[in-house]
């Protein structure tokens, strides 16, 4: 790139420097919140980040290439975007108002287009790495799609994350040579200038992990000067000072500078920059590689020359470049005076009338800006999948059967079928056997670029490796599944193919990795996730291996639709309603569950279960509704009073129930029927639909003033405003809120503490889960009428 361009760079970054400092600048100092929040924006943290964006925005990208942006440095993305002509002026003075800019990009709530949600640091740059293992695996069965680079623009702080390294070292990320990441390394958190530099730790670990490694150390200027006699002197003092005493030369000048650094130097440096005027001197030693456009530009392509794994470019950058609080220690937070901006709007050569202005579309910059639109437009991309998945699978259930194994089955059939198996894709962090993948990897094989010499054969399970597989192993990292079941939730929009991404986990594993869980489905991600076994019905495993809270977490992560299931039927019928949400198809009218938009966890059990109570059920109702108000969420397993005739005029109770406790709550409902109470069973498929569908009505009516109505699912299976008992292999009160959903008192029965190790019959007596326990709860319930 020669000198005109390089020009022309600088002047489109100047503008891109003004804007993300007058974007924050006007939501803290010029509107009115009413409330004496702060609004926050971080000037310091988007201006070192402006040189390596200018460039790859306005240089180096292309249409198909997706960025994952640094949460702080959302204002400089804004401000490109509104260069380009993406972004309406509208929305720069509306930084993190409601139905504004967001306070970190959003795939989902931004107005102009994000590839990355970004915020919870870590997981954005990690992101792209999985992005590019999900096109490696689109490429590979669907076809050879545009070439894409994944790039992630991260803080040098963000690699502290442990969620970095377990994305890196994992044997699924490796070979990527379509991933760059670009290292703010500017030297600062949060708190403090950090002491020391952490370089040569990071380099080697990225190295270790077979990571092609940049160093952007130095601008022009410096590069020049070392070229010159002795200039290797003030070389090896720049490299040797230390960071705290360089960081502080930014907010200095004149000969208070050359003293401050010179302090401690060798003789030979003094010497060299002796004929440096004081004036001179601070743009010199200042002078950093990653606000040296053509510096970056090059790093760019010696990224793009290494295509055999993924790379990482160290950007030495200073904090607040450009702005008068460079590499202030306190600097992260602070925002510039009303003094500051006027002088800096002033050196921009901008007035007050001209301070938003795009750049003159007839100019060089302005030239270059349009060009860049029309290079980097995409063409919508279609989520949907076009295929009609079955409602049913049929699955065999005989004899009892758990969940899990249940699970299993159902998808080894949709494997099957010849519009739904080949989108179909499988991932787990190495538990694929134990949460019962075997089936389905027998049949579709595991997924590797290349194909795999396998050295032992198993009968039970068929590791047959290659690019034809369906199954990606990870590593132990709960974080990767996470992150990996994201980015092919979104491979859609990221590497035009929807697929029907699955993941299984040790349910109470499901806490390791929520932090990506919920970044997946903050950006719009759709998947399915089985976590299984859970609970104490987990027994001889302990309480390191007892889920106790994920329920709670379900049913609260938004963008996620919590399943609970006791019966094989009914989790098949859920489960195939599940890819229909996710491919798009249309389900009949009469059966489907309300259209949803997110993600969907699947609680298993390992515990085998009588299906008679399900048949029996089925037998009374029909296909037709029970499927309904399976789907819906609720439905009655058993009525007492066509049960039990005689009880017709007796006390009643009504025991509602998850998941793996059926049997003994099917078993309570029978002596308190001895006892002269009837108890009808509800079996609680799906706690979210109910309570949601509960808020719904609820909200309706807060919203209008009128009297909430009952929701349909829980006026078919709470038919009596009777009182009610819930039943669960989780904390009690994921299901406490049945009560006032029903209007009728409430005697919710879950583990609320740690379990232990013992047999399911011992643990479930220690957390009054069994028969007798129940049995005694529906008899308070009635006395609280």
């Amino acid at each position: 790139m020669n000198q005109h361009d390089i020009d022309v760079l600088d002047e489109i970054q100047r503008r891109v420097l003004w804007l993300a400092t007058r974007i924050v600048d006007t939501a803290n100092r010029d509107r009115a919140t009413g409330d004496g929040v702060k609004v926050g924006g971080h000037q310091a943290s988007s201006a070192s980040l402006v040189t390596a964006m200018t460039a790859l925005w306005f240089a180096h990208l292309r249409a198909e290439d997706r960025v994952a942006v640094k949460p702080h440095a959302s204002p400089v993305f804004h401000a490109i975007q509104y260069l380009l002509g993406n972004l309406d002026r509208s929305y720069l003075t509306r930084l993190r108002a409601r139905g504004g800019l967001q306070s970190y990009p959003s795939r989902t709530k931004d107005p102009d287009e994000v590839d990355f949600s970004t915020g919870s640091v870590g997981l954005g740059a990690a992101a792209p790495l999985f992005a590019a293992v999900t096109r490696r695996y689109v490429d590979a069965h669907f076809g050879a799609r545009p070439d894409s680079r994944f790039v992630a623009l991260i803080g040098d702080a963000e690699l502290d994350e442990g969620n970095i390294w377990e994305a890196v070292a994992d044997p699924a990320t490796t070979g990527l040579g379509n991933v760059m990441w670009v290292v703010d390394f500017n030297r600062q958190s949060l708190d403090r200038v950090v002491p020391g530099v952490r370089i040569d730790q990071w380099r080697g670990q990225f190295e270790a992990a077979g990571w092609h490694v940049v160093e952007v150390k130095y601008g022009h200027r410096l590069a020049e000067a070392y070229a010159r006699p002795g200039g290797a002197a003030l070389r090896d003092w720049i490299d040797a000072m230390p960071n705290e005493q360089y960081q502080s030369l930014f907010g200095l000048t004149g000969p208070e500078l050359r003293e401050q650094f010179l302090d401690g130097a060798p003789e030979g440096v003094g010497a060299f920059i002796a004929d440096v005027t004081d004036e001179e001197l601070g743009p010199l030693v200042t002078d950093l590689g990653g606000h040296d456009l053509a510096a970056m530009l090059d790093a760019y392509a010696q990224c793009d020359a290494v295509t055999d794994r993924p790379s990482v470019v160290f950007a030495y950058t200073v904090k607040g470049w450009g702005l008068p609080i460079a590499g202030n220690p306190r600097n992260h937070s602070a925002l510039l005076s009303g003094e500051q901006v006027d002088a800096l709007r002033s050196a921009h050569g901008l007035t007050r009338d001209t301070e938003w202005d795009r750049l003159d579309p007839a100019s060089p910059a302005g030239i270059r800006a349009g060009q860049r639109r029309e290079a980097l437009s995409r063409a919508p991309r279609q989520r949907a999948l076009g295929v009609t998945v079955p409602p049913t699978t049929n699955v065999r259930a005989n004899k009892p059967i758990s969940t899990q194994e249940a699970f299993g089955r159902v998808l080894v059939d949709l494997a099957r079928d010849p519009q739904v198996g080949r989108y179909l894709v499988t991932t787990a962090p190495d538990v694929a056997t134990s949460t019962n993948l075997a089936g389905f990897i027998n049949k579709t094989g595991v997924f590797a670029p290349t194909a795999q010499r396998s050295w032992s054969s198993d009968r039970m399970l068929r590791w047959t490796e290659s690019p034809d597989g369906q199954h990606i192993e990870l590593g132990i990292s709960e974080m990767n599944l996470f992150l990996l079941l994201g980015q092919l939730g979104l491979a859609w929009d990221l590497s035009g193919q929807p697929l029907l991404p699955v993941g299984t986990v040790y349910d109470p594993f499901v806490l390791r990795g929520l932090d990506a869980f919920l970044y997946g489905t903050y950006s719009g991600s759709r998947f399915v996730v089985a976590g299984t076994p859970s609970g104490i019905t987990l027994a001889p495993e302990g309480g390191a291996h007892q889920s106790t809270i994920t329920a709670s977490v379900g049913l609260e992560l938004p963008g996620v639709t919590f399943v609970e299931p006791a019966y094989a039927t009914g989790l098949d019928w859920l489960l195939c309603d599940a890819f229909g949400q996710i491919a798009g198809a249309t389900q009949p009218a009469a059966t489907a569950a309300p259209a949803e938009d997110g993600a969907y966890y699947f609680r298993l059990s390992t515990r085998p279960v009588d299906q008679a109570p399900f048949e029996a059920a089925r037998t009374r109702l029909g296909d037709a509704v029970l499927r309904r108000q399976v789907l819906a969420g609720a439905y009655r397993l058993v009525d007492a009073h066509q049960a039990y005739p005689h009880l017709a005029q007796a006390p009643t109770v009504q025991l509602a129930a998850s998941g793996a406790v059926l049997p003994e709550v099917l078993a309570a409902a029978a002596e308190l029927a001895d006892e002269g109470v009837a108890a009808h069973v509800v079996e609680v498929t799906s706690l979210d639909r109910l309570y949601r569908s509960w808020q719904r009505t609820l909200r309706q009516g807060v919203r209008t003033a009128t009297v909430p109505s009952v929701p349909g699912a829980l006026r078919a299976a709470f038919t009596d405003r009777v009182p009610v008992v819930s039943v669960h292999d989780a904390a009690s009160h994921a299901m406490a809120w049945l009560g006032s959903a029903v209007g009728a008192p409430a005697v919710p029965l879950g583990v609320d503490e740690f379990g232990q190790s013992g047999t399911v019959t011992e643990l479930y007596e220690l957390h009054d889960l069994l028969p007798g326990s129940i049995v005694n709860a529906a008899l308070a319930a009635l006395t609280l009428r």
